[in-house]
């Protein structure tokens, strides 16, 4: 039986198929926006014809698909997710607007032209009854049931077709929103209902109230989705076993995920850290960048000691999503990144996207120049073997596309395609560069693995930019979102907020939360028919010094908290404090805030196939050349071009070269050098940059385009 996993994209979508062998077949096809269901297809079909199968029989021998998918995030930031009411406690309706005062993410606070944030739930759909929970649970007011009504009546007839119920202290006892959610599914069963305590059972009204609306905004559309990809899959006679890659790196069956749509969030960029983990574990690095450079985005993430970094403080757009999710911050700096020229006559590049369409004008369709179209202007991409031939470049498009952003800077095609390169480098080694340094580390210290269709050509200039030594481009690389999630473990994150300092702290009341929470997951796990035998706990706590905002979480010293073991609990976390922020303050008092259970179950091992050495020469692999442009040369240079599938483990290659592959391409830059591991991975590591020797286009093989 095989395994797949498939990654549905802003722009591709990404199918991987891994044998019983240890063999990896990858498959790429146009994301579909408007339905991603048949982009999915598309993907698995060209699987199926591989084996020489029909779909049918494909299917029916794959015994596990993991998905992740875009289509939340899309939806979020696109601002096309359903009409939201939300119901709350009386007084509170403009929480989420407020924000603690907030005022803008991504710009100066003096900026006067920035629009006020614009909340998913305008003011007059949020609706406050009568009902009141204090923070220790006590119900000190019954929820009004006659108000309840009335509120979700409005709602239904404004036109709302999902609802969140938000209501204070419901993370120390949900009976009131429960009691909501009942009524109102009572009045309109066909209406998507999400309850703030069961997304998001912690305290911080603002953080739970704004991750439960987001979860009720994008609910329903997920749902659509995911149901109708189960159907299609049943349809065509699969009958394994469908999990959906959640935000926290974690993966779960759809009937734990439709009701907590939130979770799916950046569900693909979270599977690519454990994909990079895996692969720096086979050269012994644990100090590691995971980057994804995709069609519309580039994502990061800073991999220290062999830890995945998650964070419960993210926000995706303007909107707080409070739930656990891996560290991967994004830039939009992908290969259908368009070039433009602001109004100070500056060229930008990003984040505005081509997407998958019309996509950049090398496609055909489109007419703006994105990334792709200068990387073939440099004569980095083949026009003849993108996605293996299925997709035929249009050179002389890309040449025009890039030739009308030069002509406003007074520049040729080829200095402007440059320019546009080095752009979207320095983007993305910005964001490398300010993650790091917000975390202390410095960028020298780490090993880059090069993931997405385009990472492998701009990962060693990248790398070349910030001194980093050693570059890793796996053979799965344009597929590293979809290798990651084969090392991912079947699980849930379960959460009990309790504040108490640690003087006061009571064990027989945290004992109780971690017995619920366990309780909840042998539950869970049941309905989908995994016994608690296999089950694997992992409690944390969320801790911080008295007086200060952020948190520290730390793994609990045994199962639960107690007298014995609190010591230990308490240098632990001052170890893990200093690490992080270079000091600790032992003297003052800890807070503890939030009680955390990680539960997962035992995943089918993944082991890569490996292959002999090369008994001939790299020259064997070689496919031509391809006259290329570098920084620092007013001439193309006629530059080797690779087969990377020829290519076997000793091969040796010194840049400039390229190395095609059919999902992607590898730019080995002048000042780096290529070897091909047991893995058939590339690893690229820098060396001083020699003088190139150049070749006037009129003399070369293969002649420049000319543009009229």
């Amino acid at each position: 039986m095989q395994q797949m996993t498939i990654d549905v994209g802003g722009t591709f979508t990404d199918c991987l198929v891994l044998e019983e062998s240890g063999q990896l077949q990858r498959f790429k096809a146009s994301t579909t926006p408007d339905d991603p269901t048949r982009g999915f297809f598309d993907a698995v079909g060209k699987a199926a014809a591989h084996y020489g199968q029909t779909l049918e029989k494909f299917l029916a021998n794959v015994e596990q698909i993991v998905h992740g998918t875009t289509l939340g995030t899309n939806i979020l930031i696109t601002d096309r997710g359903a009409k939201v009411g939300m119901i709350t406690t009386e007084g509170f309706r403009d929480s989420i607007e407020m924000r603690r005062g907030i005022k803008n993410l991504h710009g100066s606070m003096f900026d006067i032209f920035i629009e006020p944030y614009k909340p998913l739930v305008p003011r007059y759909l949020r609706l406050g009854v009568e009902e009141r929970t204090l923070y220790d649970g006590k119900v000190l007011t019954p929820l009004n049931e006659k108000d309840l009504r009335i509120a979700a009546q409005k709602l239904l007839d404004d036109g709302c077709t999902a609802i969140a119920i938000c209501f204070l202290h419901s993370y120390a006892n949900g009976e009131n929103e429960l009691k909501a959610k009942r009524i109102i599914q009572e009045m309109a069963p066909d209406t998507y209902v999400t309850t703030s305590h069961e997304i998001l059972p912690v305290w911080r009204e603002f953080e739970r109230f704004s991750t439960a609306v987001v979860s009720a905004y994008i609910g329903p559309a997920v749902t659509r989705y995911s149901r109708r990809l189960e159907s299609g899959l049943k349809e065509h006679g699969f009958h394994g076993r469908l999990l959906m890659m959640l935000a926290n790196g974690l993966v779960q069956v759809v009937n734990e995920c439709v009701d907590r749509a939130v979770y799916l969030l950046n569900s693909g960029p979270a599977a690519a850290p454990s994909g990079t983990l895996y692969l720096g574990g086979l050269y012994d690095k644990d100090n590691l960048l995971s980057v994804d450079m995709g069609g519309t985005s580039f994502d990061v993430c800073v991999i220290k000691d062999g830890q995945i970094p998650t964070t419960t403080e993210s926000w995706v757009g303007e909107h707080r999503v409070g739930i656990k999710m891996v560290d991967v911050p994004t830039v939009g700096a992908g290969g259908g990144s368009l070039a433009r020229i602001d109004s100070l006559g500056l060229l930008r590049v990003g984040p505005q996207s081509a997407g998958a369409d019309p996509g950049p004008a090398a496609y055909g369709k489109g007419e703006e120049a994105a990334v792709t179209d200068a990387d073939l202007v440099l004569g980095y991409i083949p026009a003849d073997y993108f996605l293996g031939g299925d997709i035929k470049l249009d050179v002389e498009r890309s040449h025009q596309a890039v030739a009308r952003v030069g002509s406003k800077l007074s520049m040729d095609v080829n200095q402007t395609a440059q320019a546009i390169f080095t752009t979207i480098n320095t983007v993305m080694a910005n964001l490398i560069t300010e993650v790091c340094t917000k975390q202390g580390h410095d960028v020298r210290d780490f090993t880059l693995v090069a993931g997405g269709g385009g990472g492998g050509i701009h990962a060693a200039a990248i790398a070349q930019q910030l001194s980093i030594p050693m570059v890793i481009v796996p053979k799965v690389a344009a597929l590293l979102s979809a290798f990651g999630m084969f090392a991912k473990d079947l699980g849930l994150d379960y959460a009990r907020s309790c504040f108490r300092s640690q003087t006061k702290q009571d064990f027989d009341e945290v004992s109780a939360l971690y017995a619920d929470m366990r309780r909840q997951a042998r539950e869970d796990f049941a309905r989908i028919g995994i016994p608690e035998a296999q089950l694997s706990f992992q409690p944390t706590v969320e801790m911080r010094y008295a007086g200060q905002f952020h948190d520290v979480e730390v793994d609990l010293p045994g199962e639960t908290l107690t007298a014995e073991n609190l010591p230990m609990l308490l240098r632990n976390f001052h170890s893990m404090y200093e690490k992080m922020f270079t000091y600790s303050m032992p003297w003052r008092q800890a807070e503890f805030l939030t009680f955390r259970l990680k539960v997962t179950a035992p995943r089918r091992p993944v082991k890569m196939a490996t292959s002999a050495k090369a008994v001939s020469g790299v020259e064997a692999a070689r496919r031509g050349s391809r006259l290329c442009m570098f920084k620092g040369n007013p001439q193309r240079v006629e530059t080797p071009a690779y087969d990377w599938d020829r290519m076997e483990p000793g091969h040796k290659v010194t840049g400039p070269a390229l190395i095609d592959d059919k999902t992607t391409t590898v730019l080995v830059v002048p000042g780096f050098t290529c070897e091909v591991d047991e893995y058939l991975n590339l690893v690229l590591r820098g060396h001083p940059v020699a003088k190139l020797a150049t070749k006037p286009a009129a003399e070369a093989r293969i002649p420049a385009p000319s543009i009229a």
